[in-house]
């Protein structure tokens, strides 16, 4: 008789978020019959974060958005572990520890373990009035903090701390935005759309400090108070702290799998294969070499999510992956849209159509010899997408001819295109 404690499947998915739910969907797709069994340590279904910072911190009954609805998450026929943990992987023996005393063993595992949110020694997790975003438990924490003419300092303005304190603002709270980097958004979108992000956010009546450093963090019963580098205070009821994500690696570095030294994730070829031959790995917490950068990269994204979980789902059936799109991101400010094409680097030169201040719509191209490379889109994501086979085929454009808006978009990239294949040997 098998011993209940002992566990086994064809594949193991660890973690239940965007890419392990897709990566279950796929495999179904792809025609595997076998078993699947999907480990995660939260109770909720895979759902959607990107909502976790606008419509769940908006309204107090707003619903999780699932990643898959319940008939596909039906159909997928997914053996669901929920709210329990992976304590230890095993490769050699192909077997996952779990932390309630069970063993799982797996024929192919794939670990699609996300990240965690990176914290502020003087505000941990738990401390009185503090909050971090990544779970939807911790969306419905916040947002029930959220009332009128509260106080809400949010440190970190990158996309998530961005969304947030927007978000909070638009439901009466009184908000105050710090970011140590002199720029909105500087390491990923053109200055002057930095520029133009941040005279939004002060419009909407948003209290916004860039370039200033955190000196000292206290949260007691009675509020938040917080103190600068310049030595000006603040107290606040609740704080958001958003200062990035670490890749949830821990399981693959104990394991011994090969993990890249420069982004912290666990190092992926192009079929989400890692340096064991029956682990792959996907999402937030994989790294995969980039064309356009020239080195790997992890790429935190909805998109990149579910792209890494179609080929890890080809490799986990030895099959040839699919072959990798272009890398997309998008961002909702507010009530706006920024959407971006590629990857940003330091060697690009940009140029622009439109104007932000007149239209509240533009769109910046980041050229490397002429070639786009890097596309960023404020309100203008349609215009981005028509572009989009000019940075998959490679093809040089003149600036000045995009930058005029008397050039109709569409027609221009067609003619591009067709002089491109004109002169292809």
């Amino acid at each position: 008789m098998a011993d209940a404690s002992e566990l086994r499947t064809p594949i193991a998915i660890v973690g239940a978020g965007q890419a392990a739910a897709r990566a279950a969907q796929a495999l179904r797709a792809l025609g595997h019959a076998g078993a699947i069994t999907m480990v995660g340590d939260e109770p909720h279904r895979p759902y959607e974060r990107p909502p976790l910072s606008k419509a769940v911190l908006q309204a107090d009954d707003a619903p999780a958005t699932p990643v898959l609805p319940d008939a596909a998450f039906d159909d997928s026929r997914i053996d669901w572990l929920a709210g329990t943990r992976v304590q230890r992987l095993d490769p050699a023996a192909r077997r996952l520890h779990l932390a309630d005393g069970r063993t799982l063993h797996y024929e192919r595992c794939l670990l699609a373990t996300g990240g965690t949110a990176r914290t502020l020694p003087a505000l941990p997790p738990g401390a009185p009035r503090t909050h971090y975003l990544r779970t939807l438990d911790d969306a419905r924490r916040l947002r029930a903090s959220l009332r009128p003419g509260a106080r809400l300092a949010v440190i970190g303005a990158g996309f998530l701390g961005l969304e947030a304190a927007l978000s909070a603002r638009r439901s009466g709270v009184e908000v105050t935005l710090v970011e140590s980097a002199p720029l909105l958004l500087g390491r990923f979108v053109p200055a002057a759309l930095s520029d133009w992000l941040a005279r939004m956010v002060a419009g909407q009546g948003i209290a916004l400090h860039l370039g200033q450093g955190l000196a000292a963090a206290r949260a007691d019963a009675d509020a938040v108070h917080l103190r600068f580098a310049d030595g000006a205070e603040l107290a606040a009821d609740a704080v958001l702290v958003a200062i990035g994500l670490v890749p949830a690696v821990d399981l693959a570095r104990d394991a011994g799998l090969a993990i890249d030294a420069d982004d912290g994730g666990i190092a992926v070829g192009p079929g989400g294969q890692t340096s064991d031959a029956a682990v792959f790995a996907a999402g937030d917490c994989a790294s995969q070499f980039r064309t356009t950068l020239g080195r790997r990269a992890r790429i935190e994204s909805w998109h990149n999510a579910n792209e890494q979980a179609a080929a890890a789902a080809s490799g986990l059936l030895g099959l040839a992956p699919p072959a990798p799109a272009y890398p997309w991101f998008w961002t909702d400010p507010g009530e706006h849209n920024v959407q971006m094409l590629g990857l940003p680097a330091a060697d690009l030169q940009y140029v622009c159509r439109g104007d932000p201040d007149a239209a509240g719509r533009a769109l910046w191209l980041g050229l490397r010899d002429g070639v786009p490379v890097h596309g960023v889109a404020l309100n203008t994501g349609g215009d981005l997408r028509a572009l989009r086979p000019l940075f998959e085929q490679r093809v040089a454009i003149a600036p000045e001819a995009f930058a005029a808006e008397a050039t109709a978009l569409r027609p221009w990239v067609k003619a591009r295109l067709a002089a491109a294949a004109a002169v292809a040997p």
